[in-house]
């Protein structure tokens, strides 16, 4: 039989430390282990296509006016955010290499200032290393006044080795309100 391991001479104490040793473990766990265990299994099972979060500069272009893709935009706001956020346009035909554009607005129906930032997320997951964005509202917080509106610019290249199976690809947006964390419309670190 195992001893007993003993921290102290009392066993409150003892149990008080070792619970809180298993509660650390298991938060170092979640962080250390599976958000990275996350990201190989989306890899791996082509869920959850991200995009880079950083503007793209083509190295060539080269229009393929042979091929047309089918770029759909989706417009979600998270539950608690009280903005009307929709794009010019929901699906868009566009030719791999060419540069496009589209358009999304927002309203803050408030009275008050808040600050949201979009987070983008493409499907095919696969289609996300073809699909770069050369401008995007996404990049940077967004800070709107009460009962003001404002068109959030977006500019994207369907890179022309996307693979011939990839037809549509659809790329999502959800807005989030990030006020609560927001310092001079900017979100603390």
């Amino acid at each position: 039989m195992m001893p007993e391991l003993r921290l102290s001479k009392v066993p409150a104490t003892d149990t008080a430390l070792k619970l809180s040793a298993v509660a650390v473990l298991m938060f170092a766990f979640v962080f250390v282990v599976m958000v990275p265990l996350y990201n190989v299994l989306c890899d791996a099972l082509g869920i959850n296509g991200k995009t880079s979060g950083q503007a793209y500069t083509p190295a060539a272009i080269a229009i393929d006016t042979s091929r047309e893709v089918t770029v759909q935009f989706v417009a979600i706001n998270n539950d608690d955010m009280p903005w009307s956020f929709a794009p010019d346009a929901r699906v868009m035909r566009v030719h791999p290499g060419a540069a496009n554009g589209i358009v999304f607005h927002a309203a803050n129906p408030t009275s008050s200032s808040m600050v949201a930032q979009a987070i983008p997320s493409i499907s095919p997951s696969r289609a996300a290393a073809y699909f770069h964005k050369t401008e995007c509202f996404c990049f940077d917080q967004q800070a709107l006044a009460g009962n003001a509106t404002a068109d959030m610019p977006l500019q994207f290249i369907v890179d022309q080795d996307l693979p011939d199976d990839i037809h549509t690809i659809t790329l999502s947006y959800t807005l989030f309100d990030i006020t609560g964390t927001a310092q001079d419309g900017l979100a603390a670190l």
